[in-house]
């Protein structure tokens, strides 16, 4: 099988196990690289992100989940408040936001991309859940348990404060049970379609009940959970939800559904053969470990196959751009924040925003061209804020980019073009850049 070059895998390992090159990368061997963005237990550039602060509710607006509604018609002020709480929650969710991508932007090791991941494999939303303290919470989880054990991420998710909001697992109590956390949990989560019956969504219901949110996090009641006896996937016994995900992580679909997920979203579009599965399954290892597994994956002969190209996510690719053009978003201006942030709403992809409880979709999915257009402009609005008086023609934005080259047809757009913030924004739109290859 043919092999792209040593510098093509430096650039597939930091466009995958990242956000794409920053300025220097590429001139690392791929040794080097897998050593640093596989090997640190921690990433001290990201940590110094510090977390947004003041994220708590609108006071006196975020009623404690089973307060009675009251009587009587909205007066004026009772609008006023909730105009103003809802304004409140924009620009949480925004500042939030903001400092997600700062992290991306600055980070050096997989630790911040796999957390990108594990938000679309478990997604929430902050539409329905409307509490971006929560969404932190989850996040930083995610974050703290990224390339540990899986076993470990998903036990943390199936009770996570966010996540019971967002699949109603506090409406699910003994004797009147809500299936939605326990249908996901195995469908999207842990196993796939085909791998559970709907006997067990019923019963995983009864292992998940109990569970009820208050001011500040999920609780769990113990007058609201039905202890009895449960049967679901080939074992019986008195399960809550730590019992139930040890189940599903237990069966022996669990390793393939999320080594599938990841090489997908990592790797390539084409799956697996049963012999990778088994190479991969063999570093995942009874302890499911994440880290070992993705550096099995960086090692497969598919990871160096011309052919495993992977079209960049809108946040992939607006977050390598700002890091290309040494860019961080809270050193925007407020208006060009609020254009960034349109503009990864305009081509379908803001963070804490999934479409659903799917996640998002992924290849060429992301190359309509109503997203073409919004790429092109928010391109243009990053290049003009940025020092591009090393650009003065295609050579050099491909050096600036971490691009080896231009296809014959890229170079003849791109030749016309002058102005060095245009051309950077033309040549950040080409095939070349906004597919990982």
């Amino acid at each position: 099988m043919t092999e792209i070059s040593e510098r093509a895998v430096v650039r597939r390992l930091n466009d995958r196990f990242g956000f794409g090159p920053a300025p220097g990368d590429l001139d690392a061997g791929a040794d080097a690289t897998v050593r640093r963005v596989l090997g640190p237990a921690s990433d001290a550039a990201a940590a110094a992100v510090r977390p947004p602060t003041g994220l708590e509710p609108p006071e006196g607006v975020q009623k404690p989940e089973g307060a009675k509604k009251q009587g009587g018609a909205k007066t004026p002020q009772d609008k006023d408040a909730k105009k103003a709480a809802n304004k409140q929650r924009a620009a949480q969710e925004r500042k939030l936001t903001i400092w997600w991508l700062d992290r991306m932007v600055v980070s050096r090791t997989a630790g911040e991309r796999l957390t990108w991941f594990w938000h679309g494999h478990f997604a929430t939303s902050n539409q329905k859940v409307r509490n971006a303290a929560w969404m932190l919470a989850q996040n930083q989880t995610q974050r703290t348990l990224a390339l540990g054990r899986f076993g470990d991420l998903a036990r943390a998710m199936v009770v996570d404060t966010a996540m019971i909001r967002w699949l109603d697992g506090q409406k699910n109590r003994k004797g009147s049970p809500n299936e939605n956390l326990a249908r996901e949990f195995m469908e999207l989560f842990t196993l796939g379609i085909g791998h559970y019956q709907e006997a067990d969504v019923a019963q995983a219901a009864r292992c998940l009940t109990g569970w009820v949110l208050r001011k500040d996090v999920a609780t769990f009641q113990r007058r609201r959970f039905d202890s009895g006896t449960k049967t679901l996937l080939g074992k019986t016994g008195d399960f809550d939800a730590k019992g139930f995900a040890g189940l599903a992580l237990a069966q022996p679909a669990s390793a393939g559904f999320v080594i599938g997920r990841l090489w997908f979203r990592l790797v390539s579009a084409t799956p697996p053969d049963a012999a990778t599965v088994a190479r991969l399954s063999s570093a995942y290892g009874v302890n499911r470990e994440v880290k070992s597994l993705l550096m099995a994956m960086a090692a497969e002969p598919a990871f160096k196959d011309p052919a495993s190209s992977l079209v960049k996510e809108p946040v992939e690719w607006a977050v390598g751009l700002l890091r290309a053009l040494r860019l961080q978003p809270s050193k925007l201006e407020e208006k060009e924040q609020t254009k960034l942030l349109a503009g990864l709403r305009g081509m379908g992809q803001l963070p804490f925003r999934p479409l659903s409880v799917g996640g998002w979709p992924a290849g060429a999915s992301w190359l309509t061209t109503s997203a073409g257009v919004t790429r092109l402009q928010l391109a243009q609005q990053l290049a003009r804020k940025a020092d591009l008086s090393g650009v003065k023609n295609a050579e050099d934005v491909a050096a600036l980019l971490g691009v080896d080259g231009w296809s014959e047809r890229t170079k003849s757009a791109l030749a016309g073009v002058k102005d060095p913030a245009q051309l950077t924004a033309v040549a950040a739109c080409a095939p070349e850049y906004v597919v990982s290859g």
